[in-house]
């Protein structure tokens, strides 16, 4: 399973907290690319919902790592 921060972002507006097949089926009737699908499928089956993109994808980059903010001391 190899996730990009372009594939992940097919499920951005995903109906979460979402089952796997749930996940799928978005994706599909969103048109995401078939590496997307394929992604999910190689999901485990759980009866559990995924909450987030982060429980599917832990390295998920947030805005976090994205700003950095220089603290000075003055």
């Amino acid at each position: 399973m190899i996730w990009t921060i372009e594939l992940a972002s097919y499920l951005d507006d995903a109906p979460w907290p979402a089952t796997k097949d749930e996940l799928i089926d978005y994706a599909v009737r969103t048109g995401a690319p078939i590496e997307v699908i394929q992604n999910l499928e190689e999901l485990e089956d759980s009866e559990e919902p995924y909450e987030s993109i982060e429980e599917i994808w832990p390295d998920y980059p947030t805005d976090e790592d994205f700003f950095y903010e220089d603290e000075k001391d003055y």
